[in-house]
């Protein structure tokens, strides 16, 4: 009977990812002066939800991270300020929505409890 809530793994996992992505992004705002510094980012949700599964976890920070694509500075450093925000603001949206859909599901299942009394 409860075999199909895969919803919550799924939205669990997609914070999962936003928090690590949003991590990554920090890492790279952090590095925006640091010579030679490459700018990285995670894999789609998507790809990285079928390499890292949803069944141990979810384990976004060990998930492969991509370099992020940018024209270097003089000094070798990839890292765009303003992409790196684009991408914050991204990966906060994924992170509402997945929190959303997770507090939707909740109270849908929970109604759904609460009718059959």
């Amino acid at each position: 009977m409860w075999s199909g809530l895969d919803i919550f793994q799924i939205a669990g996992a997609k914070a999962r990812h936003a928090a690590a992505r949003q991590a990554l992004i920090a890492e790279n705002v952090a590095n925006a002066d640091t010579p030679g510094f490459r700018a990285k980012d995670l894999e789609p949700f998507e790809r990285s939800l079928k390499s890292a599964g949803v069944a141990n976890g979810g384990d976004f920070y060990r998930t492969k991270t991509i370099e992020s694509l940018g024209a270097a500075s003089p000094n070798g450093n990839t890292v765009s300020v303003e992409d790196q925000m684009a991408r914050a603001a991204s990966a906060k949206r994924d992170h509402e929505f997945a929190t959303t859909i997770y507090a939707k599901s909740l109270a849908m299942l929970r109604a759904a409890l609460k009718s059959g009394r």
